[in-house]
């Protein structure tokens, strides 16, 4: 739970623009890319090769997943734009609330205002491949340590109020007001998400603890900002996501082979080659310990970067784990390149130096564990700390 005044000047500047997008016409939602591959062409560094340095951002919000109502639709209507930015802005600034002083109304203190609304993109999905904008299905085995890992997390939630009301967040489990007996129990594989418990520093998500889920990164309601440098031989990437928890990457273009197996890299290792005017990275060698809807250590991406005129920039991410899907899947972003003037003032994130959320967990797990033994207070499962309750109002693209 990083510091909220962390961050860097281009999230809060790109942010804040982002916020007052929804009250501009449509049609400065998303300028029409420039057209022309002759005219990219020619966009070029100093030793010869296409540029795509300048910082990047997706300035529209497209879902990954195509939404049931959309099921055979690639792209939006313009009046279903329209219709979805103004059911949208009636969100901002939004305090739906529950009953005064219960756990979902103190879980929920982030209200409307600390969102942020874009208008809606032209696609209905990021997803392009398969057709129908869905994540294929996974393999039975990722099912069963899929089923295994949520049994495991609304174990811990049993005795809360949010399974006794039937919240969404309990879909699947049920109520019941004995704390579970696999309270001390290790999660069936290394936790990378909230768990209603605080034992030790490792129960905390990943977003809580500073670290980020790293590749693939498709953005993020905080926004989400990259500023691609390239030099001779070697291209940088700085990404600016959620709230500090900034990160680099390298990719190597020397044509040197992946790193050995046993190698893993909480990003991947990149190996990037050029086919024309596309920058064609492949990913692999991930840790354990990062997961992308499932997929760990044997994710394996296919990135191509084109620059598609003078502002535009396209992306597009074939993403593979055969021991979690079925089939490969990709996904394609437009970005548009932002400001060197706006953003020229850059605050470095540093999420975990002014990380005092997560120490404060746990201090307030022990505080609580401490009164309830000389009966100051209820059992400390019976009190649900792992759901973020924030944006709990329906999202009509999502």
């Amino acid at each position: 739970m990083p510091d909220r005044s962390s961050g860097s000047m281009i999230t809060v500047t790109l942010a804040a623009a982002a916020v007052a997008a929804l009250s501009l016409p449509l049609a400065m939602a998303q300028a029409p890319a420039k057209s022309g591959a002759a005219q990219d062409s020619t966009v070029k560094t100093p030793w010869g090769e296409p540029d795509l340095q300048g910082i990047w951002t997706d300035e529209t919000d497209t879902p990954l997943q195509r939404p049931p109502k959309y099921a055979n639709q690639e792209f939006f209507t313009a009046a279903q734009r329209e219709e979805l930015d103004r059911e949208r802005s009636a969100l901002l600034r939004r305090d739906k609330r529950v009953e005064r002083g219960t756990e979902l109304d103190v879980a929920g203190a982030y209200n409307g205002l600390f969102q942020s609304y874009k208008h809606a993109g032209m696609r209905t999905s990021m997803i392009v491949a398969p057709p129908d904008g869905l994540i294929p299905a996974m393999t039975p085995e990722a099912q069963k340590i899929v089923a295994a890992d949520r049994q495991f997390r609304l174990a811990l939630l049993q005795a809360t109020e949010t399974c006794k009301s039937k919240s969404v967040a309990c879909s699947g489990g049920k109520y019941d007001p004995t704390p579970s007996p696999r309270l001390a129990e290790p999660p069936p594989r290394y936790n990378t998400a909230r768990m209603n418990r605080h034992d030790g520093p490792e129960d905390g998500a990943l977003a809580d603890r500073c670290l980020t889920g790293g590749l693939p990164e498709f953005g993020a309601p905080t926004g989400s900002f990259r500023r691609i440098v390239q030099t001779p031989g070697g291209i940088s990437i700085f990404y600016d996501v959620g709230q500090g928890q900034g990160w680099q990457r390298n990719i190597v273009m020397n044509g040197s082979p992946h790193l050995p197996s046993n190698i893993r890299q909480w990003y991947g290792d990149s190996r990037g080659h050029w086919e024309g005017n596309t920058l064609v990275v492949d990913v692999t060698n991930f840790s354990a310990k990062t997961d992308y809807q499932g997929s760990r250590e044997n994710l394996h991406l296919i990135e191509r970067w084109t620059r598609t005129g003078p502002t535009s920039l396209e992306y597009v991410a074939t993403i593979e784990d055969p021991t979690v899907w079925t089939r490969p899947w990709t996904v394609k972003q437009e970005f548009t390149r932002q400001s060197e003037e706006a953003n020229r003032l850059y605050t470095e994130p540093r999420c975990v130096e002014g990380n005092y959320g997560h120490p404060g967990l746990m201090r307030g797990a022990r505080a609580e564990e401490i009164a309830y033994k000389e009966g100051r207070g209820p059992h400390p499962a019976t009190k649900d700390n792992a759901t973020d309750f924030v944006g709990v109002e329906d999202d009509p693209l999502r």
